[in-house]
């Protein structure tokens, strides 16, 4: 029954919500941090807005495993909505859809200044976005006692 089984792994994400949100923050963290500190990408202005908002996240989850806390996602949200939104406007400027604007290249490489690609529409901008939305996305399913 395929409703059983999603019901069944949509009720499994929400149990395990903290982890999968640390899983993902961790991995975008960690992942900005070696494109930046070892392979020598230059973060953009926009780049450093998700990283505002991205970093946090991992320290939130972590604090909310060590502390059990099934709360942790209203902290959460805000910082994947606004994030989602940055990134999502970050990869339109890097595919031509909006215009690069002059504050970008105030305080280093143009926001359209694309360093990674793969697939040929798969950007930093874009693993950015597709991060913030998962994270959304799991914490807003409902826990397995809502009667929602």
């Amino acid at each position: 029954d395929r409703v059983g089984f999603a019901a069944t792994i949509v009720a499994w994400a929400a149990r395990r919500r903290n982890e999968i949100t640390l899983a993902v923050s961790g991995v975008a963290t960690l992942g900005s941090l070696y494109f930046s500190e070892i392979a020598d990408y230059i973060p953009c202005r926009l780049c450093w807005f998700q990283r505002i908002l991205m970093y946090p996240i991992a320290v939130i989850s972590v604090v909310a495993l060590v502390r059990r806390d099934r709360q942790a996602r209203w902290y959460v949200l805000p910082f994947t909505f606004i994030g989602a939104g940055v990134s999502l406007y970050h990869f339109l400027i890097e595919q031509g859809v909006v215009a690069d604007s002059d504050s970008c290249t105030m305080f280093g490489p143009a926001c359209a200044e694309v360093w990674f690609t793969q697939f040929g529409f798969v950007t930093l901008a874009f693993m950015a976005l597709c991060g913030f939305v998962a994270m959304a996305v799991v914490n807003l399913l409902p826990t397995p006692e809502d009667p929602s």
